[in-house]
């Protein structure tokens, strides 16, 4: 029987990806629920669904349950969310197409909406894709005809100012809009281009130190090391753990009408009014180390460099900080200590690092549970990494499920964790003596590290272990 009073089926982006294009027009199905034990299917009323039942069962490895729907109804889901005529694989049915700018924008303005923080557009031998980046994680969105690809890739071409007959090298570019921009790098791999769209927000209004996840001591640590009148102040982590957004909220703090402001990124992804911020340009020759020399120049209080990637930027970071002037900065090294480390082999004399370095904070960006799907189960002392000696046993652990508040990831928005690291008296005459590794320096507070925090979070449900393994490892 046919569900009454159904005049259209709608479905979330990750009901809709558990199946293909494909499958969904072959068998006149749609995705309707899914849970551990069983997922749930519109089907057209006109088909026999215990014709393929069993065969769904043992692609899914789940109970099948079907809810027979009117074919008219069927056929404009499959129309909207699963069509084969080269268009988005959950496109409008009204009007939405590639031969329009429908696509791109809606695509722009869905995945912003979503909160995602890059778009990739992917092209393989026989078919493309479009992903987006959600909490960290790629998923997918989209599946588009391979004939029509060319055509996209030159739509966000022209929308980003670059060169569409130029397919053999790279190409970077910008598209603008009132509240937001996009940041577009285009390179050429083997079956066409691929593009990554970064999506860069406006609006620093909702960056707050408060806001970041920090400990109380934390704070209070980091409070006293950027509100020195000179120092440097470091963060360190991989890309994608939340440095920027740091150094952002550490800005706002800072901005006042007593203090000269200047920075130097690439990209600038906020702007603060009241702060001088330059962009990047290393095409002609304005690099991290070039712009500093020019901002010693422009009597600043404090500077803030994207990031420190080479030995010249470094120990001009060190003799600004020298000379009376506060510098915030980010670096790539795994841990709080690892910085240190990292300093000393760029070529900064470990005397120097002593007195200029105000603190040194590690961060990572965990994925927390989603709490309306989390699971929890019993943890066995092998599953976590060989080197790894919990601060304390844990007997249970929640675990990732899935559901409609999650798009079926099993997580709901990230946390972050901090290790920080204050130069005090003993960390800078280790860091003159170089009388031991500097990242076996024991760490006086408890509970310090970050591979600490990360079972923390474990222990108290917040994320999983799968998600913190990594850390544990680090």
């Amino acid at each position: 029987m046919a569900l009454d009073n159904v005049q259209e089926i709608s479905i979330t982006t990750e009901i809709q990806q558990l199946v293909n294009a494909d499958l969904a027009n072959h068998y006149a199905i749609v995705p309707k629920s899914c849970d551990d034990a069983q997922m749930d299917f519109f089907i057209d009323e006109t088909k026999n669904g215990a014709d393929i039942e069993d065969e769904l069962e043992m692609l899914f490895g789940k109970r099948i349950n079907f809810v027979p729907t009117d074919s008219a109804v069927i056929g404009k889901a499959l129309a909207r969310y699963y069509r084969h005529n080269g268009n988005a694989q959950n496109g409008s049915s009204q009007g939405f197409s590639l031969a329009g700018n429908d696509f791109l924008e809606k695509l722009i303005f869905e995945a912003k909406q979503l909160g995602s923080s890059d778009i990739h557009f992917e092209v393989y031998e026989h078919e493309a894709r479009v992903r987006i980046r959600i909490d960290g994680v790629l998923i997918e969105k989209y599946k588009i005809e391979k004939d029509n690809y060319l055509e996209l890739v030159n739509k966000v071409k022209i929308r980003s100012n670059l060169d569409i007959t130029e397919k053999r090298l790279p190409q970077d570019g910008r598209i603008n809009y009132e509240t937001f921009d996009i940041r577009v790098s285009i390179l050429p791999t083997l079956h066409g281009e691929k593009i990554v769209m970064r999506i860069l927000g406006h609006d620093a209004s909702n960056i707050d130190l408060e806001r970041l996840g920090l400990e109380e001591r934390e704070k209070r640590v980091y409070l006293e090391a950027v509100k020195r009148s000179n120092g440097i102040v470091l963060i360190s982590g991989p890309t994608g753990s939340g440095k920027t957004t740091t150094l952002y909220a550490t800005l706002k703090l800072l901005n006042d009408i007593k203090r000269n402001i200047v920075t130097v990124e690439d990209p600038i992804e906020y702007t603060l009014e009241g702060v001088n911020q330059v962009q990047l340009k290393e095409d002609i020759g304005l690099t991290f180390s070039s712009a500093l020399r020019s901002f010693l120049r422009q009597d600043p209080d404090v500077i803030m460099l994207g990031e420190i990637r080479d030995g010249e930027t470094a120990q001009m970071a060190i003799r600004a900080s020298l000379t009376g002037h506060l510098v915030l900065s980010t670096i790539h090294t795994n841990s709080a200590l690892g910085t240190i480390a990292r300093l000393i082999d760029m070529g900064v004399p470990a005397f120097l690092i002593a007195e200029t370095l105000n603190v040194s904070v590690a961060q990572r960006l965990v994925r927390k549970l989603c709490p309306h799907c989390k699971k929890e189960q019993p943890l066995d002392a092998s599953q976590l990494p060989l080197n790894f000696k919990p601060p304390f046993p844990l007997e249970t652990y929640s675990v990732p499920v899935g559901c409609d508040h999650c798009y079926y990831t099993g997580y709901k928005g990230r946390t972050a964790i901090y290790e920080m690291v204050p130069i005090d008296h003993d960390i800078a005459k280790a860091i003159k003596d170089r009388s031991q590794d500097i990242e076996t320096i024991e760490l006086k507070e408890k509970n310090s590290k970050l591979s600490d925090k990360a079972y923390d979070l474990l222990a108290k449900g917040v994320t999983s272990l799968e998600e913190i393994y990594s850390i544990l490892i680090d």
